[in-house]
């Protein structure tokens, strides 16, 4: 966020968004270290593409989901999404079962609001917990009793 900050400050003609998508080119593979810098910037779907698109740590998705859940519900879904996505793929470092459901109660205030909806989203976590990934019985038992 720093580099962030102190290029658009020394480039104040150049558009945020764009100095933002320079920096995440110029680290192919770590995308994702740069999820902060454009939340913050209030440049959601910069971040969407981000979460999406690199694996990005669970736990900072699931902190702007919970963040945003009520102020930019489709952003907060985006993000749960992910955060249960990329735990399902085996990425973070020792998830725990708190960090799924911290990511199942962050969706559940987030979808009501969305777009998508709430059936829509427990749809596509339903999904994600029967899916082939990797760890997808690690988040289905952990979710066991939320999704009864």
């Amino acid at each position: 966020m720093a580099t962030f900050r102190a290029l658009t400050r020394k480039y104040p003609a150049m558009p945020p968004a764009e100095i933002l998508r320079d920096l995440i080119a110029s680290t192919p593979g770590s995308e994702g270290r740069w999820l902060a810098a454009a939340k913050d910037a209030g440049l959601f779907d910069v971040a969407i593409n981000v979460a999406t698109g690199s694996p990005t740590d669970p736990r900072t998705l699931v902190r702007a989901a919970r963040d945003f859940g009520v102020s930019q519900p489709d952003f907060g879904v985006v993000c749960g999404l992910a955060a249960l996505c990329w735990m399902a793929l085996g990425h973070g470092y020792e998830i725990t079962s708190m960090d799924v459901t911290d990511a199942y109660d962050a969706l559940s205030v987030a979808a009501p609001g969305s777009t998508l909806g709430e059936g829509a989203v427990h749809e596509q976590i339903r999904t994600l917990v029967t899916g082939m990934a990797p760890y997808s019985s690690f988040l289905m038992k952990a979710l066991a009793t939320r999704l009864r």
